[in-house]
């Protein structure tokens, strides 16, 4: 191509006489797209990734090749004439022709010319006209040089006879033999054994400076070996001469077995040869030896790097434990702080609860101050609502003057303490009038059943009807059913009521007073006006509590917004948190601390009745 570059860019430019001067200019590269057979050669350098000297060289080989079919000579077999030609499968056909030095690697022409050289020796025409005696028929020896070309020239029946070659050499050497000369023992076993293989690249078993890549190339080689050596030409029986065809089926299903018997033991020597192989090579020695060596030192630095890290580890874990015991001393203290606050209040707690139940006690045994049912019912709303609202020091003065006091004058100053609350509460501006707990929370409307259900009912049972009436308000699930179930456990009569008996006695007790609240906080709040200045002191110097001051303006009913409100300040809010309900009542816009925690207590207490009575529910249809 530079040539032809070259001479394109050459110009003519001036006649000297005879002469001619050539100028040429700069050489210029050209794109050639090669075609014919110079397009063939490209592909075939292409396909074996080889270059131009490549290409060059494999013609001088056939070029060598040719010159060998031309310079080649027969060797004349000296036992031909007293070949059998029954036995044609016995003999060596290489031999027979003439070619025992060139074997499988005698080309076609040699072949042919082989044999038209032995058949111009040895026709029958040939040695007739010599005076030599013929054999009539297919028993004279010149039936084995027709039957060697006959096999010879065709690949299939040549490859054939290739694979049960007499004179090749199927032995393996041992292990003794490859230790001490392993290159010069098993390099010639590989080179003649590689002449089976179907893949023309065949590796060298190569040098004891061989690379691992170029060891391992070769074993996997080796290991993965195809061969294309196959034994029908051992088939003990020939398929054509059988007389039909169910003895032709039965000689190609023997053939086949033989052959696939020949094969397997064929593998099995190739694989013999490989792991021999495997075993005396100094090479594969010294690479494990390596492998062991760099195992052993990636050990070594993990094992190192392990302890490193267990140190670091151990010292993280040193400073962790350091600031663990110090939180944890903390957390001691203000654990310790807080179970003496905790202390403190259920000391409180319990001064306020036996000063409550001395109230109840006192008022119950004087009767409630009355003989009349309704009154009675009114006075125990009115004992809940005191113990419910003052505090402990107004509760223990309470407590002193019933315990002295005569009826009359015990029964007065629980009036007074109760004029004084619902003064003070209409004094604050409660617009509108407070409604009872039965009459807020009881059903309205309904006749009938309010007399039977009257019947059995004792003023500890009046009193927890009251106090579970206001406890779950209107719109609690199943709440009569609820509030019957609570009344059945924390009564101390023994009578078990039914929803329907708690329904009647609430609509009784309201039927039988409608108005009750109206006309209390009207009377209250009149003789608030008139006896306000001379009250407040006689109570033992009482104030309003902070418990009723809660429970006041926690009066309004909770709406929807705010319950949601709550709920979602309790879960945002968990119990260990500091200053838990200031923060919850933070979030409930218009709730106190005080009215956040009554909620909470009176939401527990409607989730364990609830579960109290659908467990009975159930108890009730198992049975």
């Amino acid at each position: 191509l530079s040539m032809v570059g070259y001479y394109l860019q050459c110009k003519y430019v001036t006649y000297f006489g005879s002469k001619v001067c050539l100028v040429s200019s700069a050489s210029v590269r050209v794109q050639v797209e090669p075609v014919g057979r110079w397009f063939e050669a490209y592909v075939r350098r292409r396909s074996r990734n080889a270059s131009t000297s490549f290409q060059e060289l494999e013609e001088e080989q056939e070029s060598s090749e040719e010159s060998d079919d031309e310079d080649f000579q027969v060797q004349e077999c000296p036992t031909l004439r007293t070949l059998d030609p029954k036995d044609w499968k016995n003999q060596d056909h290489y031999a027979v022709l003439g070619l025992p030095h060139l074997r499988y690697r005698a080309t076609q022409k040699q072949i042919k010319a082989a044999h038209k050289a032995i058949v111009l020796k040895h026709h029958p025409d040939k040695r007739k006209a010599a005076g030599e005696q013929i054999v009539e028929g297919d028993n004279d020896y010149f039936t084995c040089i027709t039957k060697a070309v006959e096999i010879l020239s065709d690949p299939v029946k040549r490859r054939a006879f290739d694979s049960v070659d007499p004179t090749f050499d199927n032995a393996v050497p041992s292990k003794s033999e490859g230790k001490e000369n392993f290159f010069q023992v098993f390099g010639p076993v590989f080179e003649r054994n590689a002449r089976w293989s179907s893949k023309k690249h065949i590796p060298k078993l190569g040098t004891l400076v061989s690379t691992f890549e170029e060891v391992d190339n070769f074993y996997s080689f080796w290991y993965d070996f195809d061969s294309w050596r196959e034994f029908s030409y051992l088939d003990e029986e020939e398929k054509e001469k059988a007389e039909c065809r169910d003895e032709r089926r039965w000689i190609e299903k023997q053939n086949r077995a033989s052959r696939a018997q020949r094969k397997k033991e064929e593998m099995n020597r190739i694989r013999t040869l490989v792991d021999t192989a495997y075993s005396c090579d100094p090479r594969i020695k010294k690479f494990k030896e390596e492998e062991k060596a760099r195992k052993e030192s990636e050990k070594k630095a993990k094992v190192e790097a392990k302890k490193r890290e267990q140190e670091e580890r151990e010292k993280v874990r040193a400073e962790l434990e350091a600031a663990r015991l110090a939180r944890e001393k903390e957390e001691e203290e203000a654990k310790q702080v807080a179970l003496q606050a905790k202390k403190e209040k259920d000391i409180q707690k319990k001064a306020i609860k036996k000063e409550r139940q001395k109230l109840r006690t006192s008022c119950k045994n004087w009767n409630y101050f009355t003989d009349n049912e309704v009154d009675s019912v009114k006075m125990m709303e009115e004992v809940e609502k005191l113990c419910d609202r003052l505090e402990l020091t107004s509760l223990q003065s309470l407590n002193e003057v019933l315990a002295s006091g005569s009826k009359e004058e015990s029964k007065a100053a629980v009036e007074k303490q109760v004029h004084f609350l619902l003064g003070l509460h209409s004094m604050r501006g409660s617009a509108r009038p407070r409604s009872t707990p039965s009459s807020r929370r009881a059903p309205q409307g309904g006749h009938g059943g309010g007399g039977s259900a009257g019947k059995g009912w004792s003023p500890d049972d009046l009193q927890l009807l009251i106090k579970a009436v206001n406890l779950f308000p209107a719109g609690t699930n199943a709440r009569w059913e609820v509030i019957a179930n609570y009344m059945n456990i924390h009564s101390t009569s023994g009578a078990k009521r039914t929803a329907k008996d708690v329904i009647n006695k609430a609509k009784n007790l309201q039927r039988l007073d409608p108005n009750q609240k109206d006309e209390i906080n009207k009377k209250a709040f009149e003789k608030f006006k008139k006896e306000h200045a001379c009250v407040a002191p006689s109570i033992d110097n009482a104030v309003p509590s902070e418990r009723f001051d809660a429970a006041e303006n926690s009066s309004a009913p909770w709406t929807t917004e705010e319950q949601k409100l709550l709920e979602q300040a309790l879960k945002s809010y968990p119990v260990s948190t500091p200053e838990r309900w200031e923060k919850i009542a933070t979030a409930v816009p218009g709730r106190t601390k005080k009215d956040c925690m009554k909620r909470y207590k009176e939401l527990v207490e409607m989730v364990k009745a609830k579960k109290a009575a659908q467990e009975q529910v159930a108890a009730k249809s198992k049975k």
